[in-house]
């Protein structure tokens, strides 16, 4: 099994959980057993997740920033690529919204289910709806308040404050630019190597996902063996899928009207590296093909491409937003739980902002979800519901977010006059 990879293990993990629950359950000993011995381990996986929320936005979110070595680099290139990345997002989350609210997949899930999984999470549940009447009884500016912390250790200390945390690292991030490079340099450097040694932390939780998964897959299936559930889960997939696929047509669409280029033409030019990106879920390690493809097949300057390519592998995580935002709202759903208007709008802005801090590699969305959740007062334990489709989904986003940062890179590059000639590209051969 050593040399299959990650996904490959993730599924297997899924398919052995579900199957040892099913046979377990024929055992009047089986459901104990199940939840003493084996849900414990899913519950430490979550808690992984949720370990490891705090420093990777902390470490990327002032990495990402500070890469940018000058503030001066916000204007022209930088602002435009940075404007219309954080509004691709944007509209990457109203789509997830849209859709899971128009569909409705959480609902479909029968009472008697709905009722087991609150009693199963119920303290969680119940302390997500208290918060979430704190929320309706305070001011209208009362999020712009607890936006700002008065204590950063206090914020980082709860994941829910996760905004606060946010707000201290873009802060910090800025004003590490606009001091002295030689007094910065060694405050940048050990963040940017705080930031690796999360990244390995990533690594190495993710390569017990398939024993997580399967520990998370058996005690749902002990807990909560409804076949609506499971057929709820494929309705949260199709949304997903949708969504993604909405997000695709829309890139197409800003790079026909922006640059005159046809969709055909993108997808031919942007394709090998949507492929690679689907299969290593990995926005970062596709890097290197995204930028030949962009440069040689898309025919956007490297001056350009440089600059814009690694921003996007940091901050613009369009599908991943909009799975986050997709995934919040079917586990509110799951759980009987009525998301306000504000509240969803909270998730946009969380979901916005998280992903910019969010690392492209893969896991990274699962733990973004983290923060989405907690921020919307839902229950984490949640998480649980939508891990047997994860895997699939994410490289599926992943696809989405290369797809993201390639269009993006050419309404840059026709914005200041650095779009090749379609004469001067180099034309595919299938």
């Amino acid at each position: 099994m050593g040399k299959l990879a990650l996904h490959w293990k993730i599924l297997i993990g899924m398919g052995a959980g579900v199957l040892f629950a099913l046979i377990l359950t024929n055992f009047s000993w089986g459901p104990n057993f199940i939840a003493d011995w084996i849900k414990p381990f899913g519950t430490i996986f979550i808690n992984a997740l949720k370990l490891i929320a705090v420093p990777l936005i902390l470490g990327s979110l002032i990495k990402g920033i500070s890469d940018l070595k000058d503030i001066s680099k916000l204007s022209k290139m930088g602002f435009r690529t940075i404007s219309i990345y954080i509004g691709t997002t944007v509209i990457a989350v109203c789509i997830g919204l849209l859709i899971v609210n128009i569909i409705k997949p959480g609902n479909t899930i029968a009472e008697s289910t709905r009722t087991e999984l609150v009693e199963n999470y119920g303290g969680e549940a119940e302390m997500a709806r208290q918060g979430a009447e704190e929320q309706k009884q305070a001011g209208p500016l009362q999020p712009l308040v607890d936006l700002v912390p008065e204590n950063i250790i206090g914020a980082a200390s709860y994941n829910a404050n996760m905004l606060q945390v946010i707000f201290f690292a873009i802060f910090f991030g800025v004003s590490l630019i606009l001091i002295p490079e030689e007094v910065g340099k060694p405050v940048k450097s050990f963040f940017d190597g705080f930031n690796d040694v999360i990244l390995k932390m990533i690594d190495l939780i993710m390569l017990t996902a398939p024993y997580g998964v399967f520990a998370l897959l058996a005690a749902l299936v002990v807990e909560s063996p409804s076949a609506d559930l499971f057929a709820a889960l494929a309705m949260y997939a199709l949304c997903v899928l949708i969504g993604l696929g909405l997000m695709i047509g829309f890139y197409m669409l800003l790079v026909w009207v922006f640059t005159k280029r046809t969709p055909s033409f993108f997808l031919k030019g942007i394709s090998p590296a949507q492929l690679l990106g689907f299969s290593t879920s990995s926005s970062a390690a596709t890097l290197p093909v995204t930028m030949e493809r962009v440069e040689e097949h898309l025919g956007v300057e490297s001056d350009v491409s440089s600059f814009v390519l690694p921003i996007g592998a940091t901050i613009n995580m369009d599908g991943t937003s909009l799975y986050q935002a997709v995934a919040a709202v079917f586990i509110a759903q799951a759980f009987g739980m009525d998301l306000s208007f504000a509240a969803q709008m909270g998730i946009v802005a969380t979901a916005t902002l998280a992903s910019i801090g969010s690392a492209a590699v893969p896991g990274a969305g699962m733990v973004m979800l983290v923060i989405v959740l907690a921020q919307a007062g839902i229950p984490e334990a949640g998480l649980a519901l939508i891990f047997a489709v994860d895997r699939p989904l994410d490289m599926c986003r992943t696809t989405v977010n290369i797809s993201g940062d390639a269009a993006v890179s050419m309404l840059v590059a026709k914005s200041i006059g650095r779009l090749k000639d379609i004469s001067l590209i180099k034309k595919d051969k299938f």
